[in-house]
Parts: C-alpha cells; sequence; structure tokens
C-alpha cells in the first residue's frame, strides 16, 4: 500500500465516494470489452459503418467527450436511455462475490456512496454480484449527472448537492487517475486503485492523486484499523 500524505487524515472523513467498474471489483473481470463490443455494435447500426469505422468513433468520443455517450448525444442526437439500455446488457458472471470487500467497506464509519459514469442499473446488478448493496447508501449514476460525465466537474457538484455531502469530510476512490482532479479542487480527498491500462493513468503522478490503492480491501481495512 502506498500513500501520499496530501488531502484531510483519512480518520476524519465522514463520507466514502467509490467509483463502480475496475474499482469494486478487479480489472481482470474485463468487463469492459463487452461494453466496447456493444457500443461498437450500437454505432455500427446507428450511424451505417463497419466495426472498425465504429470502434474509432467510440474511441474518439470517449477521449474528447468523456464518455462515448456524449459525442454520439451532441454529433448525432442518440437518445441517451435507448443506448444505455443496450450497452450495459452484458455478462456479469466474472465479477465475483467479494466478501472482504464487503466487510472492509461495512467497518468504514459513515455514509458510502457509489459514483459511476454508467447507469444505475448496470451499478445495481455489480454490486449484487459482489454482495455490496446493503452497504452502499445511493447511486450516483449518468442520468443523475445529467448525462455529464466524469470528469465533467458539474457532475460532482451534483453528487455533493444531491446528497448534502461536506466535500472537506469526503473521500472518492476511483481507478481513472484523471477523474479525481474535479474531486480534489472542490476539497475532497482522492484515492487512485491503480490500473495497468494507459487511459487510466492519465493524471496518476498529479498532486490530486493524495493516495494511491493496490488493492482496495486491504487499504480500506488498514484504514480502519488507523481511526
Amino acid at each position: 500500500m502506498t500513500e501520499s500524505n496530501r488531502g484531510r487524515p483519512l480518520g476524519q472523513i465522514e463520507t466514502w465516494i467509490f467509483d463502480l467498474d475496475n474499482t469494486l471489483y478487479p480489472l481482470s473481470c474485463n468487463l469492459y470489452a463487452q461494453v466496447e463490443e456493444r457500443m461498437a455494435a450500437f454505432i455500427m447500426a446507428e450511424l451505417a459503418v463497419d466495426r472498425d469505422t465504429a470502434h474509432g468513433i467510440r474511441r474518439q468520443f470517449f477521449t474528447r467527450h468523456g464518455t462515448t455517450l456524449r459525442g454520439l448525444m451532441i454529433d448525432h442526437g442518440v437518445a441517451p436511455d435507448r443506448f444505455l439500455d443496450y450497452v450495459h446488457e452484458i455478462d456479469l458472471s466474472a465479477v465475483p462475490a467479494d466478501p472482504a470487500l464487503v466487510r472492509a467497506i461495512n467497518a468504514l464509519p459513515g455514509r458510502k456512496l457509489v459514483f459511476t459514469n454508467a447507469t444505475a442499473r448496470h451499478a445495481e446488478r455489480v454490486m449484487a454480484r459482489i454482495g455490496l448493496t446493503a452497504e452502499i447508501e445511493a447511486i450516483h449514476d449518468i442520468v443523475a449527472c445529467d448525462y455529464l460525465p466524469k470528469p465533467n466537474q458539474s457532475a460532482y457538484a451534483a453528487l455533493l448537492s444531491r446528497y448534502r455531502i461536506a466535500p472537506e469530510r469526503a473521500l472518492f476512490i476511483e481507478d481513472m487517475a484523471r477523474n479525481l482532479e474535479p474531486a480534489a479542487a472542490l476539497g475532497m480527498t482522492t484515492a487512485w486503485v491503480r490500473n495497468p491500462l494507459e487511459w487510466a493513468q492519465i493524471g496518476a503522478d498529479q498532486p490530486y492523486v493524495h493516495h494511491i490503492v493496490e488493492e482496495l480491501a486491504p487499504w480500506l481495512d488498514a484504514v480502519a484499523i488507523r481511526r
């Protein structure tokens, strides 16, 4: 476990905010590969392009807008619910139950929320696989963000306002380092769950990353012990 001395002392954290995908379950589950293929299939049908072109558009929109959906909405007027319902109908059997993580999160004092660029339904299905549903107070999803994804700062402001969260006493845990920057700017303490993928490491060396987490459950266990 590696961590910095930046951010508020963890013993003072009252609200624990977790990203979902590749944060609450291992990257090795590789769910995003399924989502990518369904995104490409949707784009192929919607824009009448071949598979390689569809994947190129998907990547371009993700880089430019934060999500492929945002690009489709802006450039092509795609209805968001239709896209989201389609791309998240994936097989979750690779996501294991994780009683160690459930115990670690349950041991943390205070509130626990999930903040995701996916849908609440997808989050609920994933959390059910993990066994985490009962531990999470609320899910702040892409719909609640008015389809403005992380790292758009308005998504974070909406989260804080909706749930009356004091940012100076909140910790945000996320596997995409660049998504921590707006959280830190608003006064939250941040933790990056190390992700070897190049796009997830963008910003990992920046001062807005307060803590670096190798494995989430043991790190949370250590946090609970130190309180």
